[in-house]
């Protein structure tokens, strides 16, 4: 065959593949699945064409040609979001998307939770003397008993210690009640339980000492953030000990494998939100703030948080795909 023969028959095909890359402009998503489809077929063919031309005529300019094309249709045919845009994903959807993925180990990390901590504020709060022994010297000046519940004695200094050590007990917290998941899950729910006694306890004796308005000044602002991250990370703590107590098809091995990386990839989504609750903390905890400036920041980081995760982590789409996440 010579090279105007070659032309004459393989210049439509080449042609048909310059227009598909013309009409998708370097995002396949703009062709429809038909041409999608023979996009790959037109980029197969002239790659079997280069290779010809390649063996039959070297040095021609057709060679140059359709190196040119190849490459051009193999970043389209092989096209694999960058870097940026899965980082992009991962924050926009598919963090939302794992945090959801498992709505019963949530659930069980709410009860964990809260459950505790209803149970021992209603305690601390009619039985006082024995739910004090529970308290940490850290939260006594929150929970003495005193005579008017809008002047407590604190200093700022004081105030920004006690939510100074609510802030970094809601941290370990967090992480803790992740890692306690690879205790079949045990560890974490003693982490969920002990921290809801804790909470519970706390917010019981500063209600019936009449210091119930403080204690909400100090931790409501920051505190449904808060622990909201906790409950997640409780969730995926559970989520990891499910895996080995049942791994289903797979070996125990392998099914923590498979279920650890997605949960640390919620760890790892979750820790902006710590972030932004410690700011949160530095700027209206104890700042003086009226209590219905306060409840109204935590109320609506609370709905921040839960309604992205109700809009972005029930959204329908393709699968998360574990190897484009950060």
């Amino acid at each position: 065959m010579t090279v105007d023969a070659f032309l004459t028959e393989r210049r439509p095909s080449w042609e048909e593949l310059e227009a598909l890359l013309a009409k998708a402009r370097r995002r396949p998503e703009r062709l429809g699945p038909e041409q999608v489809l023979e996009l790959g077929r037109r980029y197969r063919a002239a790659a079997a064409d280069l290779a010809l031309a390649r063996r039959s005529f070297p040095g021609e300019p057709t060679v140059g040609y359709l190196e040119g094309l190849v490459g051009r249709s193999r970043h389209l045919v092989y096209d694999a979001p960058t870097r940026r845009a899965s980082v992009v994903r991962f924050w926009l959807t598919d963090y939302w998307r794992l945090v959801l993925e498992r709505r019963l180990a949530l659930l069980v990390a709410v009860v964990l939770l809260f459950g505790p901590a209803f149970l021992c504020g209603a305690w601390a709060w009619s039985d006082p003397g024995p739910a004090a022994g529970l308290v940490p010297t850290a939260y006594q000046s929150v929970t003495e008993p005193r005579p008017d519940g809008s002047n407590v004695g604190l200093s700022s200094s004081e105030r920004a210690a006690v939510a100074g050590q609510i802030f970094t007990n809601n941290i370990e917290v967090t992480f803790l009640a992740f890692a306690g998941g690879i205790l079949l899950g045990l560890g974490t729910a003693v982490v969920l339980i002990f921290n809801g006694v804790l909470i519970g306890t706390v917010a019981g004796l500063a209600i019936g000492s009449g210091n119930g308005r403080v204690f909400f000044e100090l931790v409501v602002a920051h505190g449904v953030l808060e622990l909201s991250c906790i409950t997640v990370a409780g969730a995926a703590g559970l989520r990891l000990g499910w895996s080995i107590v049942d791994p289903g098809l797979r070996t125990r091995v392998a099914s923590l494998t498979a279920e650890a990386r997605r949960c640390v990839l919620i760890v790892l989504g979750t820790m902006p939100w710590l972030v932004v609750a410690g700011l949160t903390e530095g700027f209206v905890t104890g700042s003086g703030v009226p209590l219905a400036v306060v409840l109204a920041v935590g109320g609506a980081l609370g709905l921040l948080y839960w309604g992205l995760a109700l809009w972005r982590g029930t959204r329908a789409g393709p699968a998360i795909s574990l190897g484009d996440m950060p």
